[in-house]
């Protein structure tokens, strides 16, 4: 089917579409009964493009106002005595001293002129009635929303359900039948007299009606699961102090006046004003879509919502939320071009016309036959002159048949199918704390062939704890506070007490105290460890920083791999701090704290034998940190912070467990063929330790450090990128050439994962980036297509389960379908060329399609997955969608149904019996009967592909069981009761056991034909080297 195709067409990239790629497939896709629903999760272009040229609008009127306003800024100096803004009374009265659209204004146009005005950051903390240190008040909250505004977006109303049914009416197939009805009823009445003249016309209503409804309802549900999705990706936090104490907070809840907390990789929340920080670095690209970061400071104080933390820390104040910013007006123009489609969508929109082609063909010579017979069978009989109402109502009858097939014909369905399954997938690992933020990275995942992950927090619980140091010349392993209590007497005071302020001085996180006096650790695990050590130890976080001032601060980031600060102490002196990775900060200190508490000099042999303590401690799986401290004159303090000259006061062992669960999850991501790499920042050893002890690092494997990767020939790379299972000290742009070299020398569908800042290169340049939900960055998130809400590596197994589900239970329906559609098509074709009739109704041909549509999608596309989905290769990127097997299995149902309802429908008479008035009504209904009952076997049937056991997991499935049971009831109704509107009678007993038999006889067909060899891969070891697990026979 897919060799139908033009490649071209209908091939999508799984990120980075052209616009041309997108129009392509659109104009290739013309057979569309219903384009309104069709192409109701795919984006809409038009719209995009206006929202790109609004986007470029907005950028460019941000750039001039920058500019403008920065080239001014040297002329602001000289402007005092202006007059203050006018303020209403319901603002006055609230307690602030400036509108929300003035305070909007100069932020928004970064007008230094009237930022002098109101006094600059202090003139707008007073205005605004806040203070630094104790922030908003809780009681203040509503006040400040009504005169300042919510911090949302204005966005689209979700739609009705009555929507959904009037989208569902717009299907053009539906229309024509409509109007036939209406016709049929019209004829009918006059003819045939009530009721017996509308039976006819009313079947194809109440079958239109029934069509619809389900559909629309299907269609609602899955709107309802995006819109919790949406909801979901839409949860973002961030730190601000409220009543003195400092809390997270959503960014929607913020209010002006907010002191916002700002660290590396967050996303600005408002609109705002720097109030202090250290080297905050902004990227301001989204707004003004200038790629140069800009230095924020006291001269540049501006801060727009929707640009992101490059670097740096720091405090802001809200002044202004909502529609009122920039960012604001931007998302609302971002949202109306929609998410594009998935390569499987627009692989099955190709697959649907050509099977559209066809069946309209095969419609159009069905009409055709079936009227130049009648017409042929008028002139025999010598009445071609003449004609009645019956006549019209016959080519009528005709002409609603054409249609229903192609009703049946254009299986607008499958691309539909894909969207269900995927908001059905997508509800499910939300349960399993995976977000899914794009819609292909589900069925990416799926052929995902190779997985990058980091250590901390993804293979290991990110529970820190000091489990060991190394100061004074002596290793200490630190279990409960006995031991800590041993420590502190085994050192001098001069040494704890420099300990513990390299501890609480050289850190980005805090302890804050509630209410009760508890005190909590606000930062990342790592620091965290070091504080809630710092604190055992009898240090005083509040004192400490108090005590001394801090001067100038380098945040720790994954390309410096340390952090550092400098402080003016109280004395008047300046003293630099900094700790990192253990190899990094050794090799800036000269000097060392040896065992009497004394600085002696740390000649290369000493240095060595520190190198082995890190190397113990490594081995051990513990990260390692060493703490460093200089002394410096007041004058050094002012220009920058020392590279070298750094005395060693400790090496810190903090241990880090395995999750559990992650060995046997390793396993099975093995075992399916996904190869797993350890990328990381940690220490070699450490990172060893870890790899073996998760199954990650085999014999053969190869573990590398960043530095030695990078200095690589592609030669080289080439021959050793498939035995790399562990890269440590790396890098971001170590994990973004792995990631390239992978994707492009090697053909694999490479996952990674990511939490920094840095790590958004990686994520955006991998097939599937999969950011952390709790240790990542707003920027690291917004690169990656699946956020891991619980950072734990189990959850990527999960996530790559689902994908083959999306994938392997689309290919079941598809396999379903096709089979519909050919025994349908044929039946009705090959009758009407014979007989001059068609067996199968418009009613009847419209409650199948319903079966083999949205009810077939429902039970097929969302079944959950099982185990053995993971017993199995992954899906390569150039195979083909339906596969070998697949065909085996439609031409041997449909031949075996084709050959029942061949058979019932020319020797069915005479071998059943049948004679009398009703005996065609008797045999067509007959035929009607075990047709829906092969369709519902051959449902169950296709619950395996290539599997005999066609019921493990259905029980699980309630669904499944749910659309059968429905199914089943439904056509006893039809049959039963409803005869009048579907042209059926009542069977007998011995009738309806004879259409379960034909049913039922397709399930041991179903097993013959699985044990037909067909082509199939049987390769079982992976290029990189791993042996695939044992999956166990392929038959059952």
């Amino acid at each position: 089917m897919e060799g139908f195709l033009n490649p071209k067409d209908f091939e999508l990239e799984n990120k980075d579409r052209s616009i041309e790629a997108l129009s392509r497939w659109r104009d290739a896709v013309y057979l569309v009964k219903n384009p309104r629903r069709r192409f109701r999760h795919v984006a809409d272009l038009v719209k995009r493009q206006k929202a790109e040229e609004n986007q470029k609008k907005i950028q460019g009127r941000i750039r001039t106002i920058i500019n403008v306003q920065r080239a001014a800024l040297h002329f602001t100096d000289a402007i005092s005595n202006t007059p203050e803004f006018n303020v209403s009374e319901k603002t006055r009265a609230a307690g602030y001293g400036i509108e929300p659209d003035d305070i909007a204004s100069v932020i928004r146009s970064h007008d230094y002129k009237n930022y002098k005005k109101v006094g600059e950051v202090q003139g707008v903390i007073s205005k605004l009635s806040v203070s630094v240190d104790e922030g908003v008040s809780q009681d203040s909250i509503q006040s400040r929303q009504e005169i300042y505004g919510l911090n949302r977006y204005t966005e689209k109303p979700s739609k009705s359900f009555l929507m959904f049914v009037w989208d569902a009416l717009h299907d053009l197939t539906l229309i024509i039948l409509m109007v036939c009805a209406l016709v049929s009823i019209g004829i009918g009445l006059p003819t045939e007299g009530f009721p017996k003249g509308c039976y006819d016309g009313l079947g194809i209503l109440l079958s239109i009606f029934l069509v619809v409804t389900v559909t629309a309802v299907s269609d609602y549900q899955q709107s309802l699961q995006f819109l919790d999705l949406d909801k979901e990706k839409k949860k973002i936090s961030i730190h601000v102090t409220r009543d003195g104490k400092r809390q997270k907070v959503s960014i929607y809840d913020l209010v002006v006046g907010d002191i916002v907390h700002l660290s590396t990789g967050d996303q600005v929340p408002a609109d705002g004003i720097f109030i202090q920080g250290y080297s905050l670095l902004i990227d301001e690209s989204s707004l003004s879509g200038e790629s140069e970061p800009v230095n924020i400071d006291s001269r540049r104080p501006f801060l727009l919502s929707g640009t992101k933390v490059q670097d740096g820390q720091g405090k802001m104040i809200v002044t202004t939320v909502g529609m009122r910013t920039e960012w604001g007006k931007l998302m609302e123009t971002l949202s109306e071009g929609g998410e594009d489609e998935t390569p499987l969508q627009v692989k099955l929109n190709g697959v649907a016309t050509v099977i559209g082609k066809i069946g309209l063909t095969f419609a159009v010579l069905t009409f055709l036959v079936l009227t130049v017979r009648f017409v042929i069978e008028k002139a025999v009989h010598g009445s071609f002159s003449s004609w009645s109402s019956e006549d019209a109502l016959k080519l009528l009858d005709y002409f609603a048949i054409a249609v229903t097939i192609i009703v049946v014909a254009i299986p607008e369905g499958l691309p539909l199918a894909v969207t269900l399954s995927l908001a059905f997938a997508m509800k499910k690992l939300m349960n399993d704390r995976a977000l899914v933020r794009h819609l292909s990275a589900c069925e990416t995942m799926g052929s995902a062939s190779c997985i990058c992950t980091d250590k901390t927090g993804t293979l290991t619980t990110n529970h820190m704890v000091v489990d060991k140091i190394w100061i004074c010349e002596k290793t200490t392993e630190i279990k409960d506070d006995e031991s800590t209590e041993k420590l502190k007497s085994e050192i001098s005071d001069e040494v704890l007490s420099i300990l513990l302020q390299a501890i609480f001085q050289n850190t980005s996180s805090e302890v804050v105290k509630d209410k009760e006096g508890k005190q909590t650790i606000l930062g990342t695990p790592t620091e965290s460890a070091l504080l809630e050590f710092g604190l055992v130890s009898g240090g005083d976080f509040d004192a400490q920083r108090k005590s001394c001032k801090i001067l100038k601060v380098e945040p720790f980031n994954s390309d410096r791999k340390k952090m550092s600060v400098l402080i003016g102490l109280p004395d008047g002196g300046v003293r630099a701090f900094c700790k990192g990775a253990s190899e990094i900060v050794l090799k800036m200190c000269d000097k060392i704290i040896d065992s009497n508490g004394t600085t002696v000099d740390l000649p290369e042999e000493k240095a060595k034998i520190v190198n082995d303590i890190i190397d113990g401690f490594a081995n051990e799986a513990l990260r390692t940190l060493c703490l460093a401290v200089k002394e410096l004159d007041e004058t050094q303090g002012e220009t920058s912070i020392p590279e070298n000259g750094y005395t060693l006061i400790a090496i810190v062992g903090i241990k880090d467990p395995v999750r559990p669960g992650v060995k046997e999850a390793v396993q099975k991501c093995l075992a399916a063929g996904i190869s797993v790499r350890m990328v990381t920042g940690d220490n070699i050893n450490t990172a060893k330790a870890i790899a073996r002890e998760c199954g990650i690092l085999t014999e053969g494997g190869v573990a590398i450090e960043g530095p030695e990767f990078r200095n690589l020939s592609p030669e080289q790379m080439k021959d050793i990128i498939p035995r790399i299972q562990v890269m440590a000290r790396s890098l971001p742009l170590d994990k973004h050439t792995l990631v390239t070299r992978l994707r492009n020398m090697f053909g694999e569908v490479v996952a990674v994962t990511g939490d920094g800042t840095n790590d958004a290169p990686a994520l955006h340049e991998s097939d599937i980036g999969l950011a952390m939900g709790i240790a990542g960055t707003e920027v690291a998130k917004e690169n990656a297509d699946v956020i891991i809400m619980d950072d734990n590596f189990t959850t990527i197994v999960k996530v790559a389960k689902w994908g083959r589900a999306i994938y392997i239970n689309i290919q079941k329906f598809v396999q379903f379908q096709l089979t519909v559609n050919v025994v349908a098509l044929i039946t009705n074709f090959v009758s009407a060329c014979i007989t001059g009739a068609a067996p199968l109704t418009a009613v009847q041909l419209l409650w199948v399609n319903l079966i083999m549509d949205t009810l077939g999608a429902l039970a097929l596309a969302t079944e959950p997955p099982n185990d053995g989905l993971m017993e199995r290769q992954p899906v390569g990127r150039k195979a083909s969608f339906i596969t070998k097997p697949m065909w085996r299995n439609i031409f041997g149902q449909s031949v075996y149904q084709l050959i029942i309802l061949g058979v019932l429908n020319f020797e069915g008479k005479r071998l059943l019996g049948l004679s009398g008035s009703d005996a065609t009504a008797v045999l067509n209904t007959l035929i009607f009967n075990s047709f829906v009952f092969c369709q519902v076997f051959n449902e169950i049937n296709s619950r395996e592909i290539e599997k005999i056991n066609i019921f493990r997991g259905m029980f699980d499935s309630w669904i499944f069981l749910s659309v059968i049971i429905a199914t089943a009831v439904f056509q006893v109704i039809i049959v039963e009761f409803l005869g009048a509107f579907a042209s059926t009678v009542p069977l007998t007993w011995q009738f309806w056991l004879l259409s379960l038999v034909f049913g039922v006889l397709s399930m041991p067909l179903a097993a013959i034909l699985k044990c037909i060899p067909v082509e199939r891969d049987t390769t079982k070891q992976h290029h990189d080297g791993y042996e695939a697990l044992p999956s166990g026979p392929e038959s059952v």
